[in-house]
């Protein structure tokens, strides 16, 4: 039996979050997403990256191809997916952030009801019908925050909980985990009863987790309170091709400039991938530098963290000292993933940046694998220790 827990991802988008997990032990053995080209972009990047196929392959597919799984056309065929994962690994978790725009407060705030509303829903019976050992569920604020909304995320909850799962809820900012960044969403991790006891964790007959129960602050690296008390530059009169140095008393790791320079944005393979505007350019060039107070044409403050990576509804984001929007290697940079992470050529412009809006932070990604792995104890972190040397 292997003690590296696999992962059966949902709703995978080009792969940022199963990304973060697989580089901290984790086996994606199964790969959901149900827009093709999110689906060809994620084994494009993987291919660059020399990681290996998952076992079970990759599932793409229409919306109607989800709401078949609950049909029963296609659960038994992920049941027996599962079963034959656990004869030869201990652990089995379902991970997925379906698709929000139906909770968003800038998106069509359909809730439940709405066609993307309604993959949270089938995400849960997915969960419900096949009981992973855990589970990671991830969705907007609006989903935990808007009143109408909260409603549906509570029913979902009760769900799980009558399906035998204890649950441990956070709404995390992916900018307390050193992504340049102010992100928040919501983040639902759920085990089943037996599994805990199994690991020999004692909680009780509780339906959720104390909250010193999970480490849900172990790789915390900027706590909130913290990270925005600092003296962030606000905002300064537009200078193309400016200089400017970094201010003192904030942490530089942090800005949209840093991790322009880390990841070398001019020489990405994606540095050419810009959306050329068609007219209003003269209008580039009236924004200050920092000035993101409006819906769209957000002007990105090089010495600050960007405001959510999110480019639909004609949300735009220009650079900082240059007289354009931002360009998808610069996106991936704040998205935080590593400068080899690369979107494949011929994908569309606009699927890029939906993809880039959509997906979750890596550096955000690989803090929640680690805090689920302290979660699992000892015995399965030092198994996943190992192989992280032996294919180092």
């Amino acid at each position: 039996m292997s003690d590296r827990p696999c992962i059966f991802s949902f709703f995978a988008g080009s792969g940022f979050l199963d990304l973060g997990f697989e580089t901290n032990g984790f086996k994606v053995v199964y790969v959901n997403e149900i827009f093709p080209p999110f689906m060809t972009a994620y084994r494009y990047s993987r291919q660059v990256l020399n990681l290996p196929s998952p076992e079970y392959g990759y599932h793409d597919g229409e919306v109607a191809d989800v709401t078949q799984l609950l049909e029963g056309l296609l659960t038994q065929h992920l049941r027996e997916l599962v079963q034959d994962c656990r004869k030869s690994n201990n652990i089995v978790g379902f991970i997925g952030g379906p698709p929000c725009p139906d909770f968003s407060i800038g998106g069509k705030n359909r809730g439940g009801l709405g066609d993307n509303g309604k993959l949270s829903a089938s995400y849960v019976e997915l969960i419900c019908c096949n009981l992973p050992d855990f589970f990671l569920f991830e969705n907007v604020k609006g989903l935990w925050r808007t009143k109408k909304h909260r409603l549906f995320f509570e029913s979902l909850k009760q769900q799980l909980v009558e399906a035998g799962y204890i649950l441990t809820e956070r709404l995390i900012n992916a900018i307390e985990f050193g992504v340049p960044q102010d992100r928040e969403r919501i983040i639902l991790i759920g085990f089943r009863n037996s599994f805990i006891k199994d690991i020999g964790k004692k909680v009780g007959s509780e339906k959720f987790l104390p909250e010193e129960s999970f480490p849900w602050k172990n790789h915390i690296l900027y706590p909130q309170t913290k990270v925005f008390a600092y003296p962030w530059r606000k905002s300064e009169p537009f200078q193309e091709n400016s200089i400017m140095p970094c201010p003192d008393g904030i942490p530089q790791q942090l800005t949209v400039e840093y991790w322009f320079r880390k990841n070398n944005v001019l020489k990405h393979p994606n540095a050419e991938n810009c959306f050329q505007p068609r007219a209003g350019i003269t209008r580039f060039a009236t924004i200050d530098e920092g000035d993101d107070s409006k819906k769209s044409f957000k002007r990105l403050h090089r010495w600050r963290y960007s405001p959510t990576a999110c480019y639909g509804n004609n949300e735009v984001h220009l650079h900082p000292y240059k007289i354009r929007r931002i360009s998808v290697a610069e996106a991936l940079a704040i998205q935080s993933l590593p400068a080899t992470f690369v979107l494949p050529e011929n994908m569309s412009l606009t699927n890029m940046f939906k993809t880039l809006g959509n997906g979750v932070p890596y550096l955000a990604s690989k803090a929640l694998a680690k805090t689920i792995l302290d979660f699992l104890g000892t015995d399965v972190k030092n198994a996943v220790d190992i192989y992280k040397l032996t294919t180092a």
